[in-house]
């Protein structure tokens, strides 16, 4: 299977200024990794919404699918305190 594309929001950039640097490595490296596997079994998909929570640390990474076109989006990444409001 080819791997999907992965495209970010402009907001996750400045999502990613608030996130301490040895913390904001590990998300990089969890993202990266959906480009092999969109569905890992530590993602849940939200009920609410068609989107997938991928839990790194205290950060959460929200994410959709685009299955047509193999696109990872990363919609926003931020504390699990803050990223669902």
């Amino acid at each position: 299977m080819a791997p999907y594309e992965i495209f970010f929001r402009k907001s996750v950039i400045k999502d990613f200024r608030k996130i301490p640097k040895k913390d904001g490595q590990r998300i990089i490296q969890a993202i990266r990794k959906l480009a092999r596997e969109p569905r890992p079994p530590q993602a849940k998909k939200l009920s609410s919404q068609e989107r997938y929570r991928l839990r790194c640390g205290v950060y959460r990474v929200l994410y959709e699918i685009q299955e047509r076109r193999l696109i990872i989006y990363v919609v926003r990444v931020r504390h699990r305190k803050e990223v669902y409001r």
